[in-house]
């Protein structure tokens, strides 16, 4: 088996939108944070805007994994073929040789050379670890790649960098094993495997934290597609921190044991990954 490698990538997705007009968005959903309290309050009395106060926001920079893969099998192996004929047919001569004729049918022995050809892209959300492909959408926006470095710098710069949870060294395993397809084959010329894609890319969410009635609600703004929702949730415990775990992209040097479909148990092991630099 052929094993093509792709270096890893971290990307960052471009903000389209300002903290200050996410927070004018948020401000509008405020009322739909606090849900039924908030509405049942509006029968009463509608609440003024000073009653509200943000008590926190953020920006964060949210996980989630793009990974492609393809593969290509060629592959041979001997088949019987059934070839009906017409009633009267008593034999068929093929080649020089004589076919008998049983039920209407003769049989004709062949070769099949074969070629099949595999590819699977999967977006994984980097928190849930969950399948996401409405996450596609994203990549339609501008994205720089970025360094482990790059990314603790804007993390003492105040901007929340959330760690994946989601590690790349299962993710690809499961993907890889997916772009291959079964095959029966008694010769097996050809079999290539070829990661095409491992990138963790990040995206810009504002949450911010209201407070009203000494109750307290979150909305979010996707700084990527302008929509700000009621709900979610802010990461303060990783404000000021530096990234803890020891690989951003963890398609470490642990070895993939994959079964490949026409082949042994297949071992292979992709061995990149990028550390992060050291606490000063």
């Amino acid at each position: 088996m052929n094993v093509e490698l792709t270096d890893e990538r971290i990307l960052i997705l471009a903000d389209r939108f300002s903290m200050e007009h996410a927070e004018g968005r948020a401000w509008t959903k405020r009322m739909d944070a606090f849900g039924t309290l908030a509405k049942m309050s509006g029968f009463l009395k509608q609440p003024r805007d000073e009653e509200f106060e943000i008590a926190y926001r953020e920006r964060r920079l949210q996980p989630f994994w793009r990974i492609a893969c393809s593969s290509v099998q060629v592959y041979q192996r001997k088949r019987e073929y059934s070839i009906n004929v017409a009633a009267e047919v008593q034999s068929v001569v093929l080649g020089g040789e004589t076919r008998s004729v049983t039920g209407s049918k003769i049989q004709v022995s062949g070769e099949e050379h074969c070629r099949e050809e595999h590819r699977k892209e999967v977006f994984f959300d980097g928190l849930t670890k969950e399948q996401k492909p409405a996450l596609a959408e994203y990549l339609r926006h501008a994205a720089a790649e970025a360094s482990p470095e790059m990314l603790a710098a804007l993390a003492a710069e105040g901007t929340i960098v959330v760690p994946a949870e989601a590690r790349a060294s299962t993710l690809v395993r499961d993907v890889v094993a997916g772009a291959i397809g079964r095959i029966d084959a008694d010769l097996v010329t050809e079999e290539t495997v070829r990661l095409e894609a491992i990138e963790l890319y990040y995206h810009p969410v504002y949450a911010f934290r209201f407070r009203w009635q000494n109750k307290e609600a979150v909305v979010e703004f996707d700084a990527l597609s302008g929509e700000a929702r009621a709900g979610g949730s802010t990461f303060e415990q990783y404000m000021g921190k530096l990234l803890e775990p020891q690989f951003l992209l963890d398609v470490s040097a642990e070895t993939a044991n994959l079964f490949i479909p026409g082949a042994n148990l297949a071992k292979f092991a992709i061995v990149k990954g990028i550390e992060l630099s050291k606490r000063g």
